[in-house]
């Protein structure tokens, strides 16, 4: 009944990337209460009936717009990263280029991290956490730390990326506010990560 419909209306047939690209777009506009079928529908000019073609319920939903922002945001940024070059020091630049990116322009995330007590959201903000330090743990790793050093680095990088996207939504006028500011501030950023490593930037 649906495809008939949509045939008969010459409406191209939404397909489950469009739902779920509405409905990241309205948890960064609304939190995840904003993700509701019948306001999506309206979003996107056609019916529940195109809705429940794709998923059963909201919460299929929900999970497949987490699943679609943890890759962008998480999988697909440190699979980039490692591709991209075997010098952990690079790797690092690259990887904070990328996350403070990602801080700046992503409107998902502090809406995620402000419904961390949802029973879909929390257990995938603890996934993706855990992922980007592990990334983070490879790259110290191949610095030359070890063990509990590795991972206190890069809890350390992790502090700080949540730290600047705090900073850049809530008081910006307190950063650099030119690029060549912000690179110095990276720059600054790296040289305290990596000192103390076998590649510290400063020899890099």
């Amino acid at each position: 009944m649906v495809m008939a419909n949509e045939r008969a209306t010459g409406r191209r047939r939404l397909t489950r990337d469009d739902w779920v690209a509405a409905a990241l777009a309205a948890i960064g506009e609304g939190g995840v209460a904003a993700v509701a079928v019948e306001p999506l529908a309206a979003r996107l000019g056609t019916t529940k009936g195109s809705f429940y073609w794709h998923f059963p319920h909201r919460e299929a939903l929900l999970e497949a717009a987490i699943a679609a922002w943890e890759h962008a945001t998480t999988t697909a940024i440190l699979d980039e990263v490692e591709r991209s070059t075997t010098d952990p020091v690079e790797q690092l630049r690259m990887l904070i280029d990328r996350v403070i990116d990602n801080a700046e322009g992503d409107p998902v995330e502090p809406a995620l991290f402000a419904n961390a007590a949802h029973p879909v959201v929390g257990p995938a903000l603890t996934r993706v956490t855990q992922h980007r330090i592990d990334g983070a743990v490879r790259i110290f790793t191949r610095m030359g730390l070890r063990g509990a050093e590795a991972r206190r680095r890069a809890l350390l990088a992790y502090s700080l990326y949540l730290g600047y996207g705090h900073l850049v939504r809530a008081t910006p006028a307190v950063l650099p506010q030119t690029r060549p500011g912000r690179r110095e501030y990276l720059e600054h950023v790296m040289r305290l990560l990596t000192a103390g490593t076998d590649r510290s930037s400063t020899n890099a």
